[in-house]
């Protein structure tokens, strides 16, 4: 028995791997990247990762992930599957002191490189190349399909969104209408919870 199928056994996280994914990426991966900011604290934040070789992901405006990515030129993301902690990252301020998640499943030490700019409607955007250092797998679970979850994170999506131009807001609050609505469906109690974070971090009003 390997040494990693061992620590499975006994219910321990792999030990951290150089230089590799811990997971394959596929289309747009949704995580959680925490940077480190100049109070030495660990900012958490939303961060979509392209599939391709290498991987990439863009930040959009003057966020704390975008100053960080600048002054250090890396940072830790993150694959969680709480959809608290995905919404609290994605719509609000959150620090912690250390730059892993308890909630991670998995994640990787990355460098980052800005590789292109621009700026589309009124919003400036950077793209990263996103090079992973070392990584690990912190627990290993049996994967299901929920589409609450998925509901809260079209969700914050479209929150993000609300009152930047160049989005159309009626269409936003409809769309937010609808993952209100199968998050009341089909959602469990965390993902009630989270979808309340969204509105709580958002001009998000529903008639």
């Amino acid at each position: 028995m390997s040494d990693d199928a061992q620590r499975a056994a006994r219910g321990e996280p792999d030990a951290p791997d150089g230089g590799a994914w811990p997971v394959d990426l596929m289309g747009v991966t949704e995580s959680v990247v925490t940077t480190l900011g100049p109070n030495d604290r660990w900012n958490a934040a939303a961060l979509g990762l392209f599939e391709g070789d290498p991987i990439t992901a863009t930040t959009w405006g003057n966020t704390r992930t975008r100053r960080n990515f600048h002054r250090q030129g890396e940072g830790y993301v993150q694959f969680v599957d709480d959809p608290v902690t995905f919404a609290e990252a994605a719509c609000s301020i959150v620090e912690f002191d250390e730059p892993v998640l308890e909630e991670a499943a998995a994640w990787t030490r990355v460098s980052v490189e800005r590789i292109d700019r621009g700026t589309d409607d009124g919003t400036d955007w950077e793209r990263w190349t996103l090079e992973p250092l070392e990584s690990a797998v912190e627990r290993r679970t049996v994967p299901t399909i929920d589409r609450g979850f998925g509901a809260v994170i079209e969700a914050t999506v479209a929150a993000s969104r609300l009152g930047v131009d160049g989005y159309d807001q009626d269409r936003l609050r409809a769309r937010l209408e609808y993952c209100a609505s199968v998050v009341d469906r089909a959602g469990d109690e965390r993902e009630r919870d989270a979808l309340e974070v969204v509105r709580d971090h958002s001009p998000w009003e529903l008639e």
